[in-house]
């Protein structure tokens, strides 16, 4: 199979056809053999209907349905693990993203040997509340992660290699750091494509507000930690640890040395517990040893959750 395209969705009953029809016009005058891959992430309105009634007509179409609604990066994580095309890209059920970039994004996997071909929306339809703090966001997501040529993160539209897809954990809120999960897992191969964007045709964006953008930076915060120190935890938390330990040990030392000198003379010495210094070194050298036991039990531990990529599924169409 060509193409895998995934299109995770909250209450978008009315754009869906569309869409389908879109992308089924592209498919077909390309000649791509394909699956469309729709991830109901617990709609209230009805979206699985109407995803349902085009799984009844199209062979190509398939269905998953959240019990209830978790976010975007489980759907995306369904969606690849259910995916099956040589390429497989992901794009909004909004309309905002064009189904007719979809062969030269496939072509740069294909041709050109990229890993992941991620959209940039150059000219965007959203309101200054969305794209500045998009912009700001972007350019410490271009400086954390190393991965410079990229103008959009958080672009919905973007094309992988399968073997990407399936050697990426997308979880939490983390769909915004897809190229940066990639690169860590060694799919250091990416590119960008300026992508056209539409202005919304039906109803309103169910990602705005302040949170989302607190969030992406906190998630970023992580993504930097787990990379980094995440195999490793006792590289952080054991060095720092050791610094404090050694620090607050020395200093407590020199205290005692002063003192049994100062007895060894004859010169009066106060109690060292009359210092308040005493007290600072013994808690450098608490939080020091507390550090340094984290550190070991985050080596042991390494990755928490087992089951955190566990999803309630309340019905599935999936033609194989």
């Amino acid at each position: 199979m060509d193409i895998s395209v995934v299109i995770p969705l909250f209450n978008e009953d009315e754009s869906i056809p569309e869409l389908y029809a879109w992308i089924e016009r592209v498919m077909k005058e390309n000649g791509f053999t394909y699956e469309v891959i729709f991830v109901n992430d617990g709609s209230t309105d009805n979206s699985w209907k109407v995803i349902t009634e085009l799984c009844e007509k199209h062979p190509e179409a398939k269905g998953i349905k959240f019990r209830r609604n978790y976010g975007k990066s489980p759907a995306l994580y369904c969606g690849f693990k259910e995916a099956q095309g040589d390429v497989v890209v992901t794009m909004d059920a909004d309309l905002q993203d064009s189904p007719d970039e979809i062969p030269e994004m496939r072509r740069m996997i294909v041709e050109d040997g990229y890993d992941l071909v991620s959209g940039y929306k150059q000219k965007r339809y959203d309101p200054i509340s969305k794209t500045l703090p998009t912009k700001l966001f972007n350019a410490t997501a271009r400086k954390v992660s190393g991965i410079k040529n990229l103008h959009d993160f958080n672009c919905g539209l973007k094309a992988y290699r399968l073997d990407v897809v399936k050697n990426i954990e997308v979880y939490g809120e983390m769909h915004r750091y897809i190229p940066y999960l990639a690169k860590n897992a060694g799919f250091d191969k990416i590119g960008e494509k300026v992508v056209h964007h539409q202005a919304r045709k039906y109803g309103s964006s169910k990602f705005m507000g302040l949170n989302r953008f607190v969030n992406g930076y906190l998630d970023l915060l992580t993504l930097w930690f787990l990379s980094t120190f995440g195999k490793k935890p006792m590289h952080v938390f054991g060095f720092l640890g050791s610094i404090m330990f050694f620090i607050g040990f020395v200093a407590a030392g020199i205290m005692g040395g002063h003192k049994l000198y100062a007895l060894a003379v004859g010169h009066p010495a106060r109690l060292i517990t009359d210092s308040p210094y005493f007290y600072i070194w013994l808690t450098m050298m608490m939080i020091g040893t507390q550090l340094f036991i984290a550190g070991f039990l985050g080596d042991l531990i390494s990755r928490t959750s087992q089951n955190r990529n566990e999803y309630q599924i309340e019905e599935e169409i999936l033609k194989k």
